[in-house]
């Protein structure tokens, strides 16, 4: 797991963190985020993934990013999206969050230099 500390104006807003990351034929990864909420929709989320994103592709060559969220977490949805990943399913039953099993949404990206 690498956690990278997202600053903004010389203070600790946040937090992206790549995590699962798996070489050999998956080449794949997955990646979480959280912003303060004092801090939210000025688009910091968005431009770390994006970030992240680019360096999993070009550096790490990885083929595949996945990132998971709750159905209702809908800022996390948009994050996803403005950041070029597309829903691809639901999840039942994914992650045990807040003394259950929770589902989630999973949003992709692919390494555009990868061919399908």
């Amino acid at each position: 797991m690498l956690p990278f500390a997202l600053e903004f104006q010389g203070k600790l807003v946040g937090q992206v963190t790549l995590g699962g990351i798996v070489f050999g034929a998956m080449r794949s990864a997955h990646i979480g985020y959280w912003v303060d909420e004092s801090f939210t929709g000025q688009g910091l989320a968005t431009r770390a993934v994006q970030i992240l994103t680019d360096h999993c592709f070009s550096v790490l060559q990885l083929h595949r990013i996945e990132i998971s969220m709750r159905p209702e977490n809908l800022a996390s949805q948009r994050v996803a999206m403005k950041a070029g990943f597309y829903f691809e399913g639901s999840r039942t039953s994914y992650i045990h969050i807040d003394g259950g099993w929770r589902d989630h949404l999973t949003f992709v990206r692919f390494n555009p230099a990868d061919e399908r």
